[in-house]
């Protein structure tokens, strides 16, 4: 009973595909190499938002920026969407590795593509029908609104690619290849920078242009990602109704609560974006720095949910349940050492940031609040993220579920309101940082409390195994 519990050393694993890499090793490794590969990628492209922002302030027209803020939290809702679908073929596909089940991971794969891509185009559909009763649900008015849906009614119609590159870099990174997974964002981060100035100025479509470069990006990501999980790793089985009709279930038990657990994010960040709204486009336009720098200051941290759930989900499946654990403690500490170093950095580098920028009123008060103690909120970002991975990839995505809603509606709306009726809108930032702090707890207790009932279930699932074994060897003598 005892062996089967310890950590494996750098062997191989007794019954476990070889193409099963994090089932061995150093889970500090692999945690690091992972989260740091993956938010290369991602860093690209958040790099490359920051940078269609500091264009678009050149422009001079701060209605400009807070379009950008308004439209930003209407696309959050989106990519939400293909992020949660992304999260279903990352769990499927690595639990079929981790057991040897490449067919089995390739046909699932392929199964959650053509459930996200239809349900995408749909979304679309009803996002387009109702687009100025969600910006006025926002809070956008007059040119500030005008503007944002001139940038939605480009952008959205991209959006089931990005929906099926997100899938295919979660394929990807479920192989162990996040390498792959990250040229395939740094393809389309280099696409849209080198078309942003071109477009923008340029070609004179300013806002427009912007919108049009990030189409060409997605599209530039789509084509990186899904080559290689086809042609390196065989990662998509040909689609087929009946394999769709097999697959539903599975793809639906994990994919409707991730999707949901994900839709709330830009519901709580609409609940923030309204509130702000109430103080004026300057601090609607300093939220919509502050939403373009934070994922390129914590891109690690952002990545870390994908980086630790293939992990977590190989060693689930080959039924290494203390391993599971320790992967989900490593995840912590190095979320915990990185934010507190680039949260010390972005305090000494606050007066850059401001300038390069411009920020002035309303705006600059928002940019230094987060420059200095609101950036180590995002170590509590790191551990919610780190702890719906471990939910979902344990087969109870409905905690990830619970655990977002009731942050991003309770533990948003209300401490939001209390502090903004006190401090204004830098109090709506403090609100949101703090109702952060009070689920992150929530959840890391709920993650240990689960791991700990698994090992317990299965070191007496061993212990039943061993004396079964026991009495037949008794009873053979």
């Amino acid at each position: 009973m005892q062996q089967r519990l310890t950590i494996p050393k750098d062997r191989a694993v007794e019954g476990v595909s070889e193409e099963a890499a994090f089932v061995r090793g150093s889970l500090v490794r692999h945690v690091s190499i992972m989260s740091f590969t993956s938010s290369i990628g991602l860093m690209a492209i958040f790099a490359v938002d920051l940078i269609d922002m500091l264009f678009i302030a050149m422009l001079g027209n701060p209605a400009l920026a807070a379009a950008i803020g308004y439209s930003g939290t209407v696309l959050f809702f989106t990519t939400s969407i293909g992020i949660g679908f992304s999260i279903a073929a990352g769990v499927l596909v690595a639990r079929a590795i981790g057991a040897g089940q490449p067919d089995q991971a390739a046909g699932n794969a392929s199964s959650v593509v053509v459930v996200g891509v239809l349900i995408s185009v749909v979304t679309v559909l009803c996002v387009f029908l109702f687009m100025p009763d969600l910006l006025d649900l926002l809070g956008a008015q007059g040119e500030t609104r005008a503007l944002a849906v001139s940038y939605l009614s480009i952008i959205l119609p991209s959006m089931p690619l990005l929906m099926a590159a997100m899938v295919a870099m979660a394929v990807l990174r479920a192989h162990g290849d996040a390498k792959r997974a990250t040229l395939a964002t740094l393809a389309g981060g280099v696409v849209n920078a080198a078309l942003d100035p071109l477009l923008i100025f340029s070609a004179g479509l300013g806002l427009e242009g912007a919108a049009v470069a990030s189409v060409f990006a997605r599209l530039t990501i789509f084509i990186a990602a899904i080559y290689p999980a086809i042609k390196t790793y065989r990662g998509f089985a040909r689609p087929s109704f009946s394999a769709l009709r097999r697959d539903f279930s599975s793809v639906s038990i994990i994919g409707v609560p991730a999707v949901l657990a994900n839709i709330a994010t830009p519901v709580g960040t609409g609940i923030v974006t309204r509130e702000m709204a109430r103080f004026g486009t300057d601090a609607v336009a300093g939220m919509a720095i502050i939403g373009r720098l934070t994922p390129v200051a914590f891109a690690v941290v952002f990545a870390l949910s994908g980086a630790i759930g293939p992990i977590i989900g190989q060693n689930f499946g080959a039924g290494l349940h203390a391993r599971v654990r320790a992967a989900f403690l490593t995840a912590l500490g190095f979320v915990s050492v990185y934010v507190t170093v680039v949260a010390l950095l972005l305090y000494l580098l606050r007066g850059f940031v401001v300038s390069l920028f411009d920020a002035s009123g309303e705006t600059l008060t928002i940019v230094l609040l987060f420059c200095g103690p609101l950036a180590f909120a995002q170590l509590f970002n790191g551990w919610v993220f780190v702890g719906n991975a471990t939910f979902n990839n344990l087969g109870h995505p409905v905690y990830s579920t619970w655990v977002n809603w009731g942050r991003h509606t309770v533990g948003t709306w209300l401490p939001v309101v209390f502090f903004a009726s006190l401090w204004g809108a830098a109090g709506v930032l403090i609100g949101q940082a703090l109702g952060g702090i009070v689920f992150a707890v929530v959840t890391v207790w709920l993650a240990m409390r689960m791991m700990d009932g698994q090992l317990r279930a299965a070191a007496s699932l061993e212990f039943s195994q061993h004396q079964r074994m026991h009495i037949l060897e008794c009873r053979r003598h």
